[in-house]
């Protein structure tokens, strides 16, 4: 009989990205990657922030999006298969073909050890304050995946917003949740507080990963974080460029949930 997995080693890269320079973004996400995976043993997944081919140069998103994943997608396929890891790739712009009409989408593609796509996750909750919703179409689906038989899900940045979507992945039996995100200096601290709160309500590991650097006058600080399920924060980035492993303990999901069943203990008679 198999053994659940008592634990993920997750590689959280935080890192800064230029605003058009698709290139270079693509060339500096594979060398992190690279160098994580040859500085570190027994890796389970690498997780990526949001958008990071492009940056948020929405109005040239149609001319510099991937097209269905190519050619970022790929690399991170070849390098999955090189290094035998998942990869939560964050997310990115990408376009297709939809009713004969080219749309761009922010997503998130999982890509498992043996190099291949088993899901894509593209953002429901356009951020009207940046104007999202004219330049991107939304996703229209919840998506789970497992990890080495560890389910789990991923939203992206401003979906963190919003917990019933979030209950909803989570009543589908998740234990580990990714954020990709370029959340701002601003809303810093929802940042954190959202995170810690989504991982305490529905008993999961919440993964966040955000971008540093600055887009005009906005400026990202960091703060990657894992959050385990009783809300704890086991490790919190600053806010510079940098790459962390860290081991999660999946067996306190089921402690915490058997000291406080939440689940069990829910009213969906009425809610």
């Amino acid at each position: 009989m198999k053994t659940e997995k008592s634990g993920l080693k997750v590689a959280l890269i935080q890192l800064t990205i230029e605003d058009g320079n698709v290139e270079n973004n693509r060339k500096r996400v594979m060398d992190k990657i690279k160098d994580v995976m040859e500085k570190n043993k027994n890796v389970d997944v690498i997780v990526l922030p949001e958008m990071w081919n492009t940056g948020y140069d929405l109005k040239n998103l149609l001319e510099l999006a991937d097209e269905e994943g190519y050619p970022s997608v790929v690399n991170l396929q070849e390098i999955a298969r090189k290094y035998g890891v998942n990869i939560v790739a964050g997310s990115i712009a990408d376009k297709r073909k939809v009713e004969g009409k080219t749309k761009v989408y922010n997503s998130s593609y999982i890509i498992n050890r043996q190099g291949e796509v088993i899901e894509r996750y593209d953002k429901v909750h356009l951020f009207r304050l940046m104007k999202e919703e004219k330049f991107l179409e939304s996703g229209n689906r919840t998506i789970t995946f497992d990890i080495d038989g560890v389910k789990c899900g991923v939203v992206i940045c401003y979906d963190l917003r919003f917990p019933e979507f979030i209950r909803k992945i989570s009543l589908e039996g998740i234990k580990v949740l990714f954020v990709p995100a370029q959340w701002p200096i601003p809303r810093e601290n929802h940042w954190k507080l959202l995170n810690v709160v989504r991982a305490i309500e529905n008993q999961i590991y919440v993964i966040g990963v955000n971008r540093v650097g600055r887009q005009g006058n906005t400026v990202f600080p960091g703060k990657s974080m894992v959050v385990d399920p009783w809300g704890e924060v086991e490790v919190e980035l600053e806010d510079k460029e940098y790459s962390l492993c860290h081991t999660i303990n999946l067996n306190k999901i089921e402690k915490i949930r058997r000291y406080l069943p939440v689940y069990e203990d829910r009213r969906p008679d009425l809610y």
